[in-house]
């Protein structure tokens, strides 16, 4: 098949490519975290008044979990698209997607006014985001390594993780911001609406860049070469062609969610369970954390590019498990090293950062943006769901169960780790089955 040459320089095209594609990515994954940081007030707002605050809590945690469980759903439906009418239509339309159901969201009724119509469309709207989201993320690494020329894939797919957790980085400024210009009353009354309003003028402004984004060199060709077989079910092959690639893709997806939700989402209310911390400094060290996660990202997806993967994530993974007990350790000796010891989890975490470019190269062409939604989305619905509740109950039995699940997913990285380590060279990128 042809494709552009594996040891092309990286033009100025690829980098508006990379910097469209980041720059995208931030901006969604701070829509789809909203439902984190003001599950409080939106349970407030779209649900029956409870004298005891935890239903409250409860109730907006499940909103955001309802945006995990819906994304397979998006990854089994719209997956499928991104192998047969292009990567650039689904990715944009996603886009749209989203952007569409955070105004709609922005403008519902309350409870009060609406009664219980009022959750029930607000579920429905996060439904359909959680959707987009799950076909959004697999196919922004897949944009970028079909784009990208070959020596650039595994950084170029670190740079998308990393803005992922720009993101998450925007989301504490903003938050951190509103609900400290803003009282409580205010949030209830009509402050909730504000992050959804700025969330879908941002998700808006990509779409206008439409005719500057091409599509994918690798789809086009294969739609040359074949243009009957390439929109035969995805699904039909993918199970049929590619049964150990989903495996290991699911496997890969534990390691990515799981670093994720613990480490950048859910680790300070855990620590905040067992351990009494300085709110204020706690919270910067968070967020030093997520910074040097960024570093991390981009540094291992560096390193990658020139080492062989398995020993890079072998390597990263054991860091990994030594840095998170060594974090807790010092939590129980009082935490006055707190800053240091949370940027380096949040540096040896960004070992996901590379995770990505080995998925991307599990799947042939044409089944591609399937197997990935399908594979990625599944596990990370497991996680998103279970994960946050059951380390939640565990934590307060044992203080370290944290670090103990941690401890436990980077030893499948080393698993995974030691099979890539000998295993034979990929077969090319460009594949089709």
């Amino acid at each position: 098949m042809p494709s552009r040459p594996q040891y092309a320089l990286m033009s100025s095209k690829d980098k508006n490519m990379v910097l469209f594609i980041c720059s995208s990515s931030a901006v969604v994954f701070f829509d789809f975290l909203i439902y984190l940081y003001m599950a409080d007030f939106i349970s407030l707002t779209f649900f029956p008044a409870n004298i005891d605050p935890s239903i409250n809590k409860l109730q907006g945690l499940g909103l955001f979990s309802v945006g995990y469980l819906a994304r397979p759903l998006g990854g089994i439906f719209f997956g499928r698209y991104g192998d047969t009418i292009g990567r650039k239509p689904v990715l944009f339309t996603t886009m749209l997607i989203t952007a569409s159901s955070l105004l709609a969201m922005a403008c519902l009724p309350t409870y009060q006014q609406w009664g219980l119509a009022a959750p029930i469309l607000f579920i429905l709207l996060r439904l359909v985001q959680g959707m987009a989201f799950g076909v959004f993320v697999p196919l922004t690494w897949i944009f970028i390594a079909e784009h990208l020329p070959r020596q650039y894939l595994s950084v170029g797919c670190s740079y998308v993780s990393a803005s992922f957790f720009v993101g998450v980085l925007f989301s504490n400024a903003f938050f951190a911001w509103l609900t400290g210009s803003m009282s409580p009353d205010q949030l209830i009354d009509y402050g909730w609406r504000i992050p959804f309003i700025v969330a879908a003028t941002l998700s808006f402004l990509p779409l206008l860049t439409w005719r500057f984004v091409s599509e994918s060199p690798f789809f086009l060709a294969m739609k040359t070469l074949r243009p009957a077989d390439h929109i035969e079910r995805p699904f039909t092959l993918l199970f049929k062609h590619c049964k150990h690639s989903i495996f290991v893709g699911l496997m890969l997806t534990l390691i990515i969610a799981s670093v994720t939700t613990v480490v950048i989402l859910i680790l300070p209310d855990l620590i905040e369970l067992r351990f009494a911390l300085d709110s204020d400094l706690f919270e910067f060290s968070h967020g030093l954390g997520i910074i040097f996660m960024i570093f991390g990202c981009i540094f291992y997806g560096l390193i990658s590019n020139y080492e062989n993967f398995g020993r890079i994530l072998v390597i990263g993974c054991v860091l990994l498990i030594g840095q998170i007990f060594a974090f807790y350790y010092h939590l129980q000796a009082g935490g006055d090293y707190i800053l240091i010891m949370y940027a380096l989890l949040g540096f040896f975490a960004g070992i996901i950062g590379m995770i990505p470019a080995i998925f991307v190269q599990l799947f042939p062409t044409n089944v591609r943006s399937t197997g990935f939604a399908f594979s990625y989305n599944i596990m990370y619905a497991i996680v998103g769901a279970l994960v946050p509740f059951g380390l939640g109950y565990a934590t307060l039995i044992v203080s370290f169960s944290p670090a103990l699940y941690i401890a436990f997913i980077g030893l499948i990285g080393i698993i995974m780790g030691l099979y890539f380590y000998r295993l034979p060279e990929f077969k090319q990128i460009n594949k089709i089955i």
